[in-house]
């Protein structure tokens, strides 16, 4: 859509199958970012600020689909969070603290990771590294057996903890969502739980990264890129609707296995690729 004729560098088609890629993988364990980022080169949009403002943005999207389905819970807690019961950890301070590390490394590193880590060479590695340690952490799991507990008990220590392992999703491929289920996952939660505080957490993260770039770079998206920037942040809500349910089912009853290899099969073609000359 993008070729060398004027024009926007990210059209509507482009838009469309970008909302689809960042709502279908953003709550998965296989990178959202690197989906985008790989999706970006084969629909020969160019590289530059433009492309890298309309993948973090449409983010909101997507985690918008959180406040949809999770807003009874959220709303409980905003009733107690001046008042929390004696003993149990209120779920927005959960969130908050979880969400502190990440978010002011992102601050801190963020022309950084823009400039030296948007490429499809870490993407590459980030997905191969991923799906193994995934691979172990469910030898690990195995051994250690039990169910896990729940949020209700999870302590604030534990949300912070969790947030330092969401730190790792910096690196695009990495998985914001591989990165916080497996650490709750380590830290003592069940499943279940692991997923959906990744997807809580999600929302200072997502909401506060989307406005941070778009108030330091949205006019890359101003003009004939606004058009395609609201129709893949629609497309992205509406495929997370989708995906967030059918995902929680899913952990009940099977494990990362499945994400693991895809994504070290993934990485292996994506090396190919590359290689090949086909990612640019």
């Amino acid at each position: 859509m993008s070729g060398g004729e004027p024009g926007p560098a990210i059209g509507l088609i482009d838009a469309i199958v970008l909302g689809l890629v960042e709502g279908l993988t953003e709550f998965l364990p296989v990178s959202s970012t690197g989906h985008l980022i790989l999706a970006q080169r084969l629909l020969g949009v160019p590289e530059g600020v433009a492309s890298n403002v309309f993948a973090i943005g449409i983010q909101m999207g997507a985690i918008t689909a959180i406040l949809v389905l999770y807003w009874r819970r959220l709303l409980e807690a905003l009733r107690t969070v001046t008042q929390p019961q004696r003993g149990a950890p209120n779920l927005l301070w959960q969130i908050a603290i979880a969400a502190f590390p990440a978010a002011f490394l992102g601050l801190l590193a963020d022309d950084w990771i823009d400039a030296h880590l948007f490429t499809p060479t870490v993407v590459v590695v980030t997905m191969v590294v991923g799906g193994v340690v995934l691979l172990l952490l469910e030898r690990w799991l195995g051994r250690r057996g039990g169910t896990g507990g729940d949020l209700t008990t999870m302590s604030y220590r534990t949300a912070v903890l969790v947030g330092l392992f969401q730190c790792l999703a910096l690196i695009p491929g990495t998985s914001r969502s591989a990165a916080t289920i497996g650490g709750a996952l380590l830290l003592g939660l069940s499943r279940t739980a692991a997923a959906e505080f990744s997807f809580l957490v999600g929302l200072p993260i997502l909401y506060g990264a989307s406005l941070y770039k778009l108030t330091k770079s949205g006019d890359a998206l101003a003009g004939p890129l606004l058009a395609p920037f609201v129709v893949g942040t629609v497309i992205a809500f509406l495929s997370a609707l989708v995906v967030v349910r059918p995902f929680v089912h899913f952990l009940r009853r099977q494990t990362f296995a499945p994400f693991a290899w895809y994504r070290i099969i993934a990485g292996v073609l994506l090396a190919v690729l590359a290689a090949a000359g086909w990612l640019g």
